[in-house]
């Protein structure tokens, strides 16, 4: 279950990441989703590091640091995407 869970949140956060992205970013859904996982890992060890992993209520700060993980790793993929498949 934790695997389709990683799926599910890998899709909102790189979906998120994508919205916060300035201009199109044309990568296909899956790229997208395996980006928001890779920003889900990074971005939970960084909170781990900064100490806000387990905070009262909703974890924002947790979920930022998420979200702008997946967001550089969607803006630094973008390009060579597209530059592959031009």
């Amino acid at each position: 279950m934790s695997f389709l869970w990683a799926i599910v949140a890998g899709l909102a956060i790189g979906l998120l990441a994508k919205l916060v992205l300035p201009g199109r970013q044309p990568i296909p859904l899956w790229l997208t989703v395996l980006l928001g996982i890779g920003g889900a890992v990074v971005g939970n060890a960084l909170a781990s590091a900064f100490g806000v992993r387990h905070t009262g209520g909703i974890d924002w700060i947790r979920h930022i640091f998420q979200i702008g993980v997946a967001a550089s790793l969607i803006a630094f993929v973008t390009p060579l995407w597209s530059r592959r498949h031009a």
